[in-house]
């Protein structure tokens, strides 16, 4: 229960500090745009990529399963 406890307090702890990222690297790519920099071009892209990359995993994961599946019902039949 002591191990449970102090695993959710630390995650708590690092996912408020997470959040307090978004709103330093969202004015310091707006900053560079505006200063002809094309740093935003690549976090946007950074960001499509791992935003993906569940999708892709759930993707990957159901196609296994349906395919898992339709081989044991012809194994039965």
């Amino acid at each position: 229960m002591l191990k449970k406890a102090s695993f959710l307090f630390l995650f708590f702890i690092y996912s408020v500090q997470s959040f307090s990222q978004c709103a330093m690297c969202k004015s310091v790519v707006e900053s560079n745009i505006e200063g002809g920099s094309s740093i935003g071009v690549g976090l946007n892209d950074g960001i499509l990529f791992l935003m993906a990359m569940p999708y892709l995993a759930l993707l990957i994961i159901a196609f296994a399963w349906i395919r898992y599946n339709k081989s044991s019902k012809r194994a039965i039949s």
